[in-house]
């Protein structure tokens, strides 16, 4: 007797749904992608320059902590990746994360001493200082949880865009929101650790206000 492969209907996943899902990832996608740390660094770094100088001098100075904090630790990751180390620049196993932490704290700090050494507005350096202690903060956590980046950094970056221009830029907290949306729709972390991203990046950039 031929075994009946009708699929059963109770178990049968609603088109819609599976549409649904793939629509959601997409976009999980999309966000992801664009507000990723490097360009969230890109652009907010030489508006904080700005604000922090009062002038355009402060611009130059912004465009080098978006080097050291976004650039270079991006395209450390990328040449890990096309390496072989990592499959992406996701990095979703945390006990291979040390090292991106490590560049990045000697990234930032290489570029904090030139600017300590070149007379750089006092606000810009306050804000790599609060990139680096961040970043020794996720490094601390990571040995033995998985806590977000890509929140952290998008908590950090509108905190200091708050603390550097306006209150108003607090509104942009729904973009980080969306960041950690993503974050969890793609599995790379799940609520707690997005939630736990976003308080340490707002705590560590609050070392601006003391400036």
């Amino acid at each position: 007797m031929t075994p009946d492969t009708t699929p059963d209907p109770s178990h049968a996943t609603p088109a819609g749904s599976v549409g649904s899902a793939g629509s959601a990832t997409r976009w999980a996608r999309t966000v992801t992608n664009v507000l990723q740390p490097r360009n969230l660094i890109l652009a907010a770094a030489p508006g904080i320059g700005l604000a922090t100088a009062g002038d355009w001098t402060g611009v130059p100075w912004g465009l080098l902590a978006a080097l050291c904090a976004g650039l270079i630790p991006a395209g450390y990751i990328k040449w890990r990746v096309k390496r072989g180390a990592w499959g992406d620049r996701h990095v979703a196993d945390r006990t291979q994360r040390a090292p991106i932490f490590l560049v990045i704290l000697g990234s930032i700090g290489t570029g904090a001493a030139v600017m300590l050494l070149g007379g750089a507005p006092t606000g810009i350096l306050a804000t790599m200082l609060a990139l680096w202690v961040m970043t020794v903060g996720l490094l601390a956590v990571n040995t033995v949880w998985k806590i977000s980046v890509d929140a952290a950094v998008a908590s950090g970056v509108v905190a200091l865009l708050s603390a550097a221009h306006s209150p108003w830029w607090l509104s942009a907290y729904t973009l980080v929101a969306a960041v950690c949306w993503s974050r969890v729709v793609l599995s790379y972390h799940t609520v707690a650790q997005t939630v736990a991203g976003t308080a340490l990046g707002a705590s560590t950039a609050a070392a601006f206000l003391f400036v």
